[in-house]
């Protein structure tokens, strides 16, 4: 395996599937067999999931909602994604730990370091949901923190798109992909791979990204195990 503990960042529209808002069953399924896959070769797997599906606290906020009242809302989102994501994987036999940025009995113990490190190593998947627990920070923010955190050897962004492209390739067709990347480059090129803050967070802690295309069944052991099907962004 290539990498032996990592963050799977997962974002909430992700979840909608077909559908136009909201928790797609299909997806969740499929979601929860690649996360099995994985897990029964022995990788640590941790996860950070957004709320975009349910609610989102920037978009609140554009129409006039207090931004700490939205973002503390889209925290609750990400919850709610979790505790589905949660239910799916061990409907599938696997142990688990939700842990949050916002602690909230009986649903999950507050989000700590040594936890989640201790739950990894006795073979559960650790789930953190509600952000970093504080308004103004993105769940990619909040991805690369955690990941910080408890050493993972890599962030794994599961988008809808194989990797990071020269522009967006659903809108743009002579867009082309790249295959590695330095921080540098991404900023410099203004690929909106991730938020300003969680890329210094990433460059400064020399934590590596890899964005690949999660609804492709089986893609996610493929990048644990090193097979290049995606956009690498390292530390130049």
């Amino acid at each position: 395996m290539k990498y032996n503990r990592i963050l799977l960042k997962l974002s909430g529209e992700s979840l909608m599937g077909k559908q136009s808002y909201g928790i797609a069953p299909e997806m969740l399924e499929q979601y929860g067999r690649d996360i099995k896959n994985v897990v029964e070769q022995g990788v640590e797997v941790a996860i950070v999931i957004g709320g975009g599906n349910i609610f989102r606290g920037l978009s609140g906020a554009s129409k006039g909602m207090d931004r700490v009242q939205g973002d503390y809302m889209g925290m609750l989102a990400t919850i709610i994604n979790s505790m589905a994501l949660q239910s799916e994987l061990e409907k599938q036999g696997l142990k688990t730990e939700l842990l949050g940025g916002l602690a909230i009995e009986p649903i999950c113990k507050e989000m700590s370091r040594r936890r989640a490190i201790e739950a990894m190593q006795q073979g559960r998947v650790v789930i953190i949901g509600g952000g970093t627990g504080n308004p103004f920070f993105t769940t990619d923010t909040a991805s690369t923190l955690r990941a910080i955190e408890i050493k993972a050897d890599v962030i794994l962004k599961g988008t809808r798109v194989d990797g990071v492209y020269t522009a967006d390739p659903e809108k743009d067709p002579t867009a082309t992909k790249f295959n590695t990347l330095t921080f540098q480059e991404a900023l410099n090129k203004k690929l909106k791979v991730m938020d300003l803050t969680a890329f210094a967070l990433c460059e400064e802690n020399n934590l590596p990204i890899y964005v690949f295309d999660m609804n492709q069944p089986g893609n996610l052991l493929k990048v644990v195990q090193g097979v290049a099907i995606g956009t690498e962004i390292v530390k130049g």
